[in-house]
């Protein structure tokens, strides 16, 4: 079948291969399982079983005969467990064709298996970040901007950070609008798929649910969205990626899926973030539209268990309660607001709401609006979120930050976090602030976390807050990390097959570097047993450090060539803004990227490289171009200083070897060629004047011939007038005193001499050239004589000057092949020396000489080698060009030649094959059977050939038929055979068809070809001709190089010149190379100034740009539209609160006549008349509300906590205000557990109703006691620091303060001998009474009931440091084995939540911060 495609508009195409299909279908069925109905009972139907399916959907042995009565259905006893047959792919109908994963899984699957479904099945990524959306499962209306708030901020925080949204999947109600966010992102972004939202639905309520039944599964399920006809069942949203249909074995009833639901997203928050090293876990976030009790209680037990809730005012219902008291301290929280807003905002559903009801939901929202760290508001109306991306992760960071007690490791998850999300902003507003305080080695793993998973602008903002790339890459260990775990780079397949079973070292990276770079480079990390040689090459001599290479190393070159060869163009920019060495860093980048371009098989991998090389290329020319602007004798140095960060190698040749014409070509460098060019000349001389001091030297006396030497000179000597003059007016000699103590400058120069002036003369690259070019005329000239008049069979002597001549041009080729300053190797200078065409010129015309020399030496074969001499004069004549290029006219037309070549070279494939196809049948149909093979060439090819040009054959018409000119039989060889005759000799061949096949031949060769050709050579000239200066520029480089290195003498005095070089190189074996070294610390410092200026300047031209303009005007445009409509809202809320608040003062003030006229009755003032009625919307006075808030403030929190510990029993739920015992609550029915004699007393708990009575997980009815001993001591250095003695829990691995309950009163000591040990018991015994008792009473602990609570005795015993008792106790602590430990006093304290609060007590003893 080979593989079936499906495509999707929303969705990336799913590509499933046949041979991987099988293994998801059999892992599928063996491993999730459906549930289906065994026993079939009648319900409210004949037809209909008590699990909702009909009869006809139970198999056969389900169904018992109708007489037979038995057991009754039971749910648990009646379903059972069988592979499922639903799974596979949905495709929607519709425009977009869109296509999804499913699978109908039992209620009692594994959440394990479930996730291995999601990521190893259905090869989802693991999420940096779960979304869990609910809300109202009924449609509902949101307003259009919170609407639009809500669809942009889910789909950028799913986008960005990698999140999973799970919802209910259905088409209907907070589910449908997760969808619509979902397709809005879809069809506005170029980048489809990357939003998973995954729908978890009840089977049974799913509508159309049999197109989804397969044993084998559907690829695809045609699944229809019937939205009119579903009746109660509801219809899958056709805008998630994924469902998990959950199957209890009914049908028709909702919410089955919801214990799944839950099981699956806490088993994926115990997964690590991003690998098992990771210190964090997937973090999660419950985010609420709308809503009923239901997503109450979602709400609730999300929160109990660390989940953060966000919740959008303004969405409806239960969101807009939660909203509206979360603001409120909680004792106006009270039953009777919970009633009024219910009735606000359920309407007609409030009818149906109970007062039991009301309560346990006021308690709830008690308990939520208690976890304010875990609750965060979404309020369209202010302006401290920009969207509803931002609230979610902020509320993730505040739950974060508020649940880690162990202060830096607290910042350190958030940015674990932040990082994982790749949100900078979130990391620059709420973790970089003033309250963290982070050091350089604090970051170092949030760098390498960064650099892992490609966080750029993390990175970046890592750098601006301190982090250190020298100390980062102190350990070079790190920089070989960074190599071995980037496997999709080239270089890292290079050195996975160099190094099969070793480690990568960076021996190996600098190897392989050095391959891309090219072999005239300098190993970039010498091995470690090399490191003295690699200090000695590395000029910062100062930094050097024992036993590190890496001190002398540059950290930002060595993470930009990591970032460049992995083409990570946002990073590498990162790092080559970090570079010292900026430009020769850009060009080696350049480099580099060519070379991987040239290598690498996938051709858009390879179009980026080169698009990122051509960037890097535009770096060097800015840098390079503002340092020219700056200081061009500085510029020059540049430009030949020899780089140690890049193998000893110079920013010229790095910019040649990559074949970076733009960097050659800019003015810079064309300058400092054309300074070389010259040589000691000065470039301003005329080319005339040359020319004539070349013949009369003498001239060069006089002046007329301006050396640079002079010119150095003479800017001196008007440097130092001004600096006189200056000091003349000012009377400071410091200029004059600093220049005297400087001897190397320019003013230490002298004049040249008169052979130095004639040595600069013949020694200049010009001058060489203009000599060698009438050396070439003079050759030519003698050559042409030679051929033409004095060939003879004995050579003459002109004869004999031309081999001597051409002795000496071969000599100079010879030298130009071995000769290597640069240290390429004979190899790479022999492939260099080949690829100029003006050196394959050369060795053809030296071969083809040979052949004719040796052809011309032997008398049989004198014409022969006249013939190869006679071509070789054409090929010299065509090498002769090469003079031309120097001209910047005629350069650039050459090239041109060059390029149209090579085309006209492929446009004669194109014109041969109509020349043989016409010369062919031409042939045929006019000659039979001709045997001559020069004559069927001429007729067959050479003729058609020459009818292109004019020369139309007189052979194919009857009209022009000569007998006389052709040979009967063929025998005549030096006329051609006549064609076919008849037998009055005249031909016999069809003359219409000859013309027709003549006239075709003519309109396709001739008219559309040789104009295709000339299209061609248009096209050529006019793609070449904008860069024909450029591509001179660069090519310049090579005749100017040529002629630097080439001796003063032209051919054939040549030879002298190579006779003294053989001496002095072979014989002598004298060096002959100098290198000249600049001062680099103050270059590298001048080169990274005009490397941020460049930046800048770069930055400034990005900002003004017509896009960066228009960008910032429609942004603009947005915030003001949303300003105005905030400000709208904002004006009708204010009208909302403005009449709330008028509608609280009536109140106010009608209770207030309330009272006043209750006192004037009290006093006999009473009316006669009756009392009027007065305003009863609320049972509080102000007074009785400051009164609630004082009894709150003393009122227990956990022992009212609706889920007692350690056991599945629930609390009746109490709210705040109900729970003093002298406060009225008939409604009161507490759970009962282990009940106490005598029931539930008033004289109970003193603190109030807990919501259970009976003595519940505690020991005893009424007070149960325990104590606590805080042994304290400070422990003294700069600061001195309070410390508390604490007891390791091995089994718990938890700490905690000595003591525990007590059996009996006053029996302290014997829980201190339980947790501290009989040693340190028999120590403290005596000191136990003097201690300081700091707390005594009842203590709000979970377990309290009505009728048993817990007290506790919190005791202090302080240890002078340098007493002798106090020496005991630490020498018993250090020989505890970390039983015993001394911690400080803290909130970063690992105690219990109670424990805590004690030891803040201490603190607070002692005067100390907590």
């Amino acid at each position: 079948m080979g593989e079936a495609v499906i495509k999707s508009e929303q969705f990336p195409t799913v590509t499933i291969p046949s041979l991987q299909r099988p293994s998801v279908t059999s892992w599928i069925r063996e491993n999730i399982h459906r549930r289906e109905c065994c026993f079939f009972e009648k319900g409210v139907r004949e037809d209909e079983c008590k699990c909702g399916h009909s009869k006809a959907d139970h198999v056969g042995e389900a169904i018992q005969p109708d007489n037979l009565t038995g057991e009754s259905w039971d749910k648990h006893r009646h379903v059972r467990k069988v592979a499922t047959d639903a799974f596979g792919d949905i495709s929607f109908g519709g425009l977009a064709q869109k296509t999804s994963k499913y699978a109908r899984v039992a209620t009692d699957t594994s959440s394990e298996i479930l996730y291995q479904l999601l990521t190893k099945q259905w090869k989802l990524s693991p999420p940096n970040l779960l979304i869990s959306v609910t809300g109202g499962a009924k449609n509902f209306y949101l307003k259009a901007r919170l609407k639009s708030m809500f669809h942009r901020g889910l789909t950028k925080v799913a986008q960005t950070t990698g999140a999973w949204i799970i919802t209910g999947g259905t088409h209907a109600g907070v589910m449908k609008h997760v969808g619509q966010a979902v397709r809005d992102h879809a069809l506005s972004s170029s980048t489809q798929g990357q939003i998973v939202a995954i729908g978890v639905a009840t089977w049974g309520i799913i509508h159309n649910r049999d197109a989804l039944v397969n044993p084998e599964g559907c690829f695809p399920a045609d699944y229809e969205m019937d939205i009119e006809g579903q009746g109660r069942l509801s219809c899958l949203d056709n805008n998630h990626t994924h469902f998990l249909l959950v199957d209890d074995g009914t049908q028709g009833n909702y919410g089955v899926e919801i214990e799944l639901r839950s099981s699956l997203e806490r088993c994926i928050t115990r997964k690590r973030l991003g690998n098992k090293d990771s210190r964090v876990t997937i973090p999660a976030v419950c985010v609420v539209l709308d809503g009923g009790p239901g997503t109450l209680n979602t709400i609730y037990n999300a929160m109990l268990n660390g989940t953060p809730c966000v919740i959008l005012e303004g969405s409806g219902r239960i969101a807009n309660v939660i909203a509206q008291v979360a603001g409120l301290p909680l004792f106006r929280v009270t039953i009777a607001l919970i009633h009024q807003l219910m009735k606000k905002f359920f309407g007609q559903e409030y009818e149906n709401f109970s007062h039991l009801k009301i309560i346990e939901w006021t308690k709830k929202i008690q308990d939520i609006i208690r976890m304010s760290h875990l609750l965060t508001m979404f309020r369209i109306s202010e302006d401290n979120h920009s969207d509803v991306d931002v609230a979610i992760l902020q509320a993730l960071l505040k739950a974060s930050r508020t649940s880690e007690r162990l202060g830096m490791d607290c910042w350190k998850r958030q940015l674990e976090l932040a990082i994982a999300w790749n949100r900078v902003d979130l990391a620059e507003t709420e973790i970089f602030t003033e309250e963290s305080q982070w050091k350089s080695s604090d970051l170092h793993w949030a760098m390498r976390l960064a650099l892992d998973k490609n966080r750029p602008r993390f990175v970046r903002l890592l750098l601006e807050n301190g982090v250190s790339l020298k100390d980062f890459l102190k350990d070079e260990k790190t920089l070989c990390e960074l190599y071995r775990e980037k496997p999709g780079c080239i270089l890292r397949s290079k050195l996975a097959k160099r190094v099969e079973r070793t480690a990568i070292s960076m021996t190996h990276v600098s190897d392989e570097v050095r391959h891309l770079l090219g072999s005239f480079t300098q190993a970039l990390y010498p091995p470690s047993d090399m490191s003295c040689q690699f200090d000695l090459r590395t000029e910062e001599t100062s930094l050097r450090s024992k036993g590190s290479m890496g001190s002398q190393r540059d950290p930002g070159r060595d993470l930009f060539l990591w970032a460049v060869v992995q083409n990570n163009k946002e990073l590498a920019e990162i790092f080559w803004e970090l570079c010292t060495d900026s430009v020769s860093a850009a060009l080696a980048a350049s480099k580099i990227l060519k070379t991987m371009a040239k290598e690498e098989s996938d051709a858009d991998e390879a179009e980026d490289m080169r698009e990122l090389a051509s960037h890097y290329e535009d770096h060097a020319i800015g840098v390079f171009s503002e340092c020219h602007s700056s200081d061009e004798e500085r510029a020059r140095e540049l430009l030949v200083r020899a780089s140690p960060s890049w193998g000893r190698t110079t920013c010229l040749r790095l910019a040649l070897e990559a074949d970076d014409k733009s960097f050659v070509a800019q003015s810079g460098v064309q300058a400092f060629l054309t300074q070389i060019w010259c040589g000691g000349l000065s470039v301003d001389n005329p080319v005339w004047r040359v020319l004539i001091c070349m013949v009369f030297f003498p001239l060069i006396h006089t002046g007329f011939l301006v050396f640079r030497r002079d010119e150095v000179i003479h800017r001196e000597d008007v440097k130092n007038k001004d600096i006189e003059s200056v000091e003349t007016v000012t009377g400071s000699t410091l200029q004059t005193n600093s220049r005297n103590l400087d001897p190397s400058g320019p003013q230490s120069l002298k004049p040249l001499s008169c052979w130095g002036r004639i040595v600069h003369l013949y020694s200049s690259p010009q001058v060489k050239f203009y000599w060698n070019a009438v050396s070439h005329f003079a050759f030519l000239f003698l050559f042409a004589v030679v051929l033409m008049i004095d060939f003879h069979a004995t050579p003459s002597a002109g004869e004999v000057l031309l081999y001597v001549w051409l002795l000496s041009l071969v000599c100079e080729e010879v030298r130009q092949v071995f000769y290597n300053p640069d240290g390429f190797g004979f190899k790479k200078k022999a492939k260099m020396y080949i690829n100029d065409l003006w050196n394959i010129l050369d060795v053809l015309f030296i071969l083809l000489f040979a052949v004719g020399l040796t052809f011309r030496l032997t008398s049989e074969l004198l014409y022969a080698g006249k013939i190869f001499l006679c071509i070789d004069f054409v090929v010299f004549c065509l090498r002769f060009m090469a003079i031309f290029t120097v001209s910047r006219t005629l350069g650039p037309k050459i090239i041109i030649v060059r390029r149209m070549m090579t085309d006209m070279f492929f446009f004669m494939f194109l014109l041969s094959i109509w020349v043989v196809a016409y010369g062919v049948a031409k042939q045929g149909i006019l000659i039979h059977n001709d045997d001559r093979l020069d004559w069927i060439v001429r007729g067959a090819i050479y003729e058609p050939y020459l009818i292109i040009f004019g020369n139309f054959p007189t052979n194919i018409d009857y009209a022009a038929f000569d007998l006389d000119s052709c040979s009967m039989n063929g025998t005549d060889p030096l006329k051609p055979k006549c064609p076919v005759l008849n037998e009055n000799l005249t031909p016999a061949f069809p003359e219409w068809l000859t013309i027709i096949m003549l006239c075709v031949y003519l309109l396709f060769a001739n008219i559309l070809l040789l104009n295709l050709l000339i299209a061609i050579f248009n096209l050529t000239f006019q793609t070449i001709q904008d860069n024909t200066d450029r591509i001179w520029k660069f090519q310049r480089y090579q005749l100017i190089q040529e002629y630097h290195t080439r001796p003063a003498a032209p051919p054939p005095f040549i030879l002298f010149s190579h006779f003294y070089l053989f001496v002095r190189n072979v014989l002598l074996s004298r060096a002959s190379i100098i290198r000249q070294e600049f001062k680099s610390e103050e270059l590298l410092s001048w080169e990274a100034l005009m490397k941020d200026r460049y930046l800048l300047s770069t930055k400034q031209e990005k900002n003004q740009s017509m896009e960066r303009r228009i960008l910032d005007t429609s942004q603009k445009v947005t915030t003001i539209t949303d300003r105005l409509e905030r400000e709208k809202e904002a004006s009708s809320a204010a009208v909302v609160q403005r009449l709330a608040r008028l509608e609280e003062q009536v109140c106010q003030s009608a209770k207030a006549l309330q009272w006043i006229m209750d006192s004037l009755k009290s006093q006999g003032f009473g009316a006669k008349e009756a009392q009027p009625p007065t305003w009863s919307a609320s049972d509080e006075s102000p007074e009785t509300l400051i009164d609630a808030s004082e009894k709150m403030d003393r009122n227990h929190v956990k022992a009212c906590e609706l889920h007692y510990p350690d056991s599945k029993l629930r609390r009746f739920p109490v709210p705040d205000e109900k729970v003093p015992w002298e406060i009225s609550f008939s409604s009161y029915r507490p759970t009962c557990f282990t009940p106490a004699d005598g029931g539930d007393h008033v004289d109970g708990n003193p603190r109030g109703r807990t919501g259970i009575r009976g003595r519940g997980a505690l020991s005893r009815l009424g007070p149960n006691r325990s104590a606590e001993l805080v042994l304290t001591r400070i422990r003294e250095g700069q600061r001195s620091f309070l410390e508390y003695l604490a007891v390791w829990d091995e089994s718990k691995e938890t700490l905690s303060l000595p003591g525990g309950a007590l059996q009996s009163d006053g029996c302290l000591l014997v829980a201190l001998e339980r947790t501290i040990g009989k040693t340190m018991y028999e120590k403290l015994k005596a000191k136990v009474s003097e201690g300081t008792k700091v707390f005594e009473g009842y203590v709000d602990d979970c377990r309290n009931t009505d009728n048993a609570w817990v007290e506790n005795t919190l005791l202090n015993i302080h240890l002078d440091t340098w007493s002798q008792f106090a020496a005991d106790i630490n020498s018993m602590v250090a020989g505890s084995n970390g039983a015993l430990q001394w911690q400080d006093v803290s909130s970063k304290t690992r105690l219990g939540s109670d424990q805590r609060d004690s030891l803040r007590l201490v603190a607070k003893l002692h005067n100390r911060k907590f």
